[in-house]
């Protein structure tokens, strides 16, 4: 076995070296290219926390996920011990989802929340690695149409939804796993961005 102990019908070591140097990669690279956007989507909602506004994020399948990793770091804490942060993911109440989907479709389901929760100075954080995922645009449309800030987290060059949202954070890669690994992140940045911004810096190393 010329990875050094692999198990019959396992990748050894090399293999596994190989993918975590690959996400490695792609979440260095949207470091370098997508720092700048990562600064104004955290001034933004650094803004809209300020004003008493709150954050909607959502996503489809493992960006439903990251749109639920976001809100729990912020409604519960990242590092610090500091005060809850209005976040919401409208992922996560099967009800929901499962009443809009079956009487306005499955491509409302955002956008019906997002008019159920939304308002002029609260934010809406859309996860689509593709950028084309209908619901997710419908629902960065209903929220810029309500005076919410907007707020794209995608891969694949971004698709139809980094010219849709105000600030878009583009990964650059094409591959679904190492675009949502890199939004996580991402995600971790916009945190910790945020909790220094309204709660100084932490003697976190």
């Amino acid at each position: 076995m010329s990875d050094g102990g692999a198990s019959a019908g396992t990748p050894g070591p090399a293999r596994i070296r190989a993918l975590l140097a690959a996400s490695a990669r792609v979440t260095e690279a949207t470091g370098a290219e997508a720092a700048d956007a990562i600064e104004r989507a955290a001034a933004r909602l650094v803004e809209v926390f300020r004003g008493g506004g709150k954050l909607l994020a959502f996503g489809n399948g493992g960006s439903a996920a990251d749109a639920q990793h976001l809100a729990s770091e912020l409604a519960g804490r990242f590092d610090r011990e500091r005060p809850a942060l209005p976040a919401l993911a409208l992922t996560t109440n099967s009800s929901d989802l499962t009443a809009i989907g079956n009487d306005y479709g499955f491509e409302r389901i955002f956008s019906r929340l997002i008019e159920a929760h939304g308002g002029s100075g609260d934010a809406a954080v859309a996860f689509s690695t593709s950028g084309n995922s209908a619901n997710v645009l419908a629902g960065v449309e209903t929220a810029r149409a309500r005076g919410l800030t907007t707020i794209a987290l995608t891969g694949r060059g971004g698709g139809k939804l980094a010219a849709a949202a105000d600030v878009a954070i583009v990964v650059p890669a094409d591959e679904t796993a190492r675009i949502q690994e890199s939004h996580i992140a991402v995600c971790h940045v916009l945190c910790e961005l945020i909790d220094e911004a309204l709660f100084g810096k932490s003697d976190a190393p």
